[in-house]
């Protein structure tokens, strides 16, 4: 677990870790340099409980962390929770559970997405068995699985030479495609068990930055790693495509910057480009497809829905 300035939410997370109906763990939690007392929290743990191991490094991001927990990580079996969550009792018993029960390579369960004063949403439970194809198709469409690195249970062995790129701002979504190569199986369970917290500071959260654009990187990446495959994996990752260049320009415009960002046109003369693809994939939602048909109008009409989307969730959060 990457621990950095995260005093106020570290002990509501590591709480939930120590109190898991699975006991068989070790907890490293990977204090990168943190400048406030988060640090010192940790030590407290590890004086607590035998399963905690404590390392303290120079600051080098959340990929550094990981791979760090990573090279120091004995068990048969890795997962990733981020400092500012909090996990249900009993999230690694369900994740051993079907991992060992289907004998497969990762077990995946469902995420609540918490905002302050706004009640998480219940999804549909769903239990699937998934060949890495069916996987990658799945992780590429984004609707019914996720590329987080948490809500996961990887066999060690996925990360034998595989670790987190460093300098990345979406360090998830360029090593997900690598991870599933690794995988024979996928168990996925969609109970949410994961409890994803949206602070304002996050990187969910955060107004548009430069580092956005490695959003736009990492699924034109991925598109080209799965080039060749099937016909739906194609078709799936040149979704995704389509939809990161979406998030971006969300951003972008709920930030009123569209005329600011150069990368702005690009973004909406690729979108315009992939008009019939857009509104004929079932995947795009129909609010979805109504922005699409602003957009191609003008930008300022495409910003209307975002930004009364954005107004909304700001104001629910206050």
């Amino acid at each position: 677990m990457p621990v950095y300035n995260v005093e106020k939410y570290l002990k509501k997370c590591v709480d939930s870790i120590l109190a898991q109906t699975f006991t068989d763990f070790e907890l490293i939690l990977v204090d990168d340099g943190s400048p406030d007392s988060s640090g010192t929290i940790c030590d407290e743990y590890a004086m607590k409980d035998s399963r905690v191991k404590v390392i303290h490094k120079e600051n080098g991001g959340l990929s550094s962390a990981r791979n760090a927990g990573i090279d120091s990580a004995k068990g048969k079996y890795l997962g990733f929770i981020d400092s500012d969550d909090y996990i249900a009792e009993d999230m690694y018993e369900l994740l051993h559970n079907n991992i060992v029960k289907e004998e497969a390579d990762l077990s995946i369960c469902g995420i609540y997405h918490v905002y302050e004063g706004k009640k998480p949403s219940e999804k549909k439970k769903k239990y699937l068995i998934l060949n890495r194809d069916e996987a990658t198709v799945l992780i590429f469409h984004g609707n019914q699985i996720s590329d987080h690195a948490v809500n996961k249970l990887y066999k060690k062995s996925i990360f034998s030479e595989l670790r987190y790129p460093q300098g990345k701002y979406h360090e998830d979504s360029f090593t997900i495609v690598g991870i599933l190569d690794k995988c024979e199986k996928v168990v996925v369970d969609t109970r949410q068990k994961y409890y994803y917290y949206h602070r304002d500071d996050s990187i969910t959260s955060q107004t548009f930055s430069k580092k956005h654009l490695e959003y736009i990187d990492a699924w034109e990446q991925n598109e080209k790693k799965v080039s060749g495959r099937t016909k739906e994996i194609e078709e799936a990752a040149h979704q995704r495509v389509c939809f990161a260049n979406f998030l971006v320009l969300d951003k972008i415009v709920n930030a009123n910057l569209e005329n600011q960002i150069s990368e702005t046109k690009e973004i909406v003369r690729y979108l315009r480009s992939n008009f019939s693809f857009i509104m004929k994939n079932s995947i795009f939602t129909k609010n979805r497809k109504i922005s699409m048909l602003l957009l191609m109008i003008s930008v300022r009409l495409y910003s209307v829905p975002s930004k009364i989307q954005k107004h909304y969730i700001t104001t629910v959060n206050k």
